[in-house]
């Protein structure tokens, strides 16, 4: 007599111990999909016990006393080696700056020559000091999520369960130093205004949070890029947590859009930043640190982990599938250009920065 065929249910629950399990999701930053059990990338969903995932697997049932999922809560409690660690970066980013600034070797005295008193502007000091390591931590956190939701290397330094969590905790210290960066800098305003303490506090919030608020020589620009960096970044990083909520496609699209927020950080760095304010190894280094993201990226679109998100050779019949495979191959693309582009900043050292000082420096940041 012929046995009956096993269920589902039955075979995942045959699998081999240490089978690659379905993809999940991930959390903050311009990663996409992440082929893990319960954790980033933005391309997958974690799905329910005993649902099919997208290639027809039946994930294997939980194990007694696995999470149910990722929570905000697990993982702020996990962020604090991590957060430690930025604090630490920071502290010694701030000595490198205020050390600077009294010698009167750092560029921003060039600047903006009434900063050379160290000791009255440590404020300020301190928010471009939030502000690098925000950067820093958003660079690690998007290599994070690329690596993890494209082609893994061979070896990785640890588990993917353990990176796919660090990837989570380096986005919540990314959200959390951007918004001191933010919050320092609205601090100094205050502490440099001599009015009332009410209306200093409310012209402070103006320059600091409000777009298009703070009017002065390049922060007119630069002001609102970084606003817009603060205000994607916090949102994008924490539907994470909720998107079981609003359905993991919803989820995965929005996710993408966290290159964004990165983009503008650098942005924002480069039209701000008076340490890279003119033409110089130090402003050349950040453009050379966008050249792996730019490649695991491009690396990401060209080898993704999700068939459907493939390039076919040629494009569908209907007019909706060539449109979608027209604006695939034009990412590709444009990621080519990007890193192309990156690759000549780096190698001839034009990276947009100024040559001589401005006429007019005392103009830009003065509270006086």
């Amino acid at each position: 007599m012929t046995n009956p065929s096993p269920t589902p249910e039955q075979a995942a629950a045959a699998e081999t111990p240490g089978s690659a399990p379905a993809p999940a999701e991930g959390p903050i930053t311009p990663t996409a999909t992440v082929p893990a059990a319960t954790t980033s990338g933005p391309d997958a969903a974690t799905p329910a016990t005993g649902s099919a995932s997208d290639d027809g697997r039946v994930p294997a049932p939980r194990t007694t006393g696995e999470s149910r999922r990722p929570t905000l809560r697990s993982d702020l409690r996990a962020s604090w080696p991590d957060g430690l660690v930025a604090l630490l970066i920071t502290a010694a980013v701030f000595v490198l700056l205020y050390a600077r600034i009294r010698d009167k070797t750092s560029s921003t005295v060039t600047v903006m020559p009434f900063m050379a008193d160290a000791g009255g502007f440590w404020m300020y000091f301190l928010s471009q000091a939030f502000g690098w390591s925000a950067l820093l931590w958003a660079w690690g956190t998007v290599v994070l999520g690329l690596m993890l939701s494209g082609p893994r290397p061979a070896r990785l330094p640890m588990s993917a369960p353990r990176l796919e969590r660090l990837h989570r905790t380096t986005s919540l210290n990314t959200m959390a130093l951007i918004a001191a960066h933010a919050l320092l800098f609205a601090a100094e305003l205050v502490r440099h205004d001599t009015a009332s303490w009410n209306s200093a506090v409310a012209t402070a919030f103006v320059e600091a949070f409000v777009p298009g608020g703070y009017d002065s020589g390049t922060g007119r620009i630069a002001i609102p890029v970084g606003q817009a960096a603060l205000y994607l970044a916090i949102p994008l990083g924490l539907l994470f947590y909720v998107r079981h909520r609003i359905g993991p496609r919803t989820w995965r699209v929005l996710h993408r859009c966290v290159i964004v927020v990165y983009v503008l950080s650098v942005w924002h760095t480069l039209l701000y930043g008076t340490n890279v304010w003119y033409d110089g190894w130090f402003r050349t280094s950040v453009w050379l640190l966008q050249l792996p993201i730019a490649a695991l990226l491009l690396l990401r679109l060209l080898l993704p982990a999700r068939r459907s998100e493939k390039l076919s050779a040629r494009p569908g019949a209907s007019a909706g599938e060539r449109t979608r495979w027209a604006l695939r191959l034009g990412g590709r693309l444009a990621v080519v250009a990007v890193v192309v582009a990156l690759a000549a900043v780096v190698a001839t050292g034009r990276d947009g920065g100024r040559s001589v000082p401005p006429e007019d420096t005392s103009s830009t940041h003065n509270h006086d």
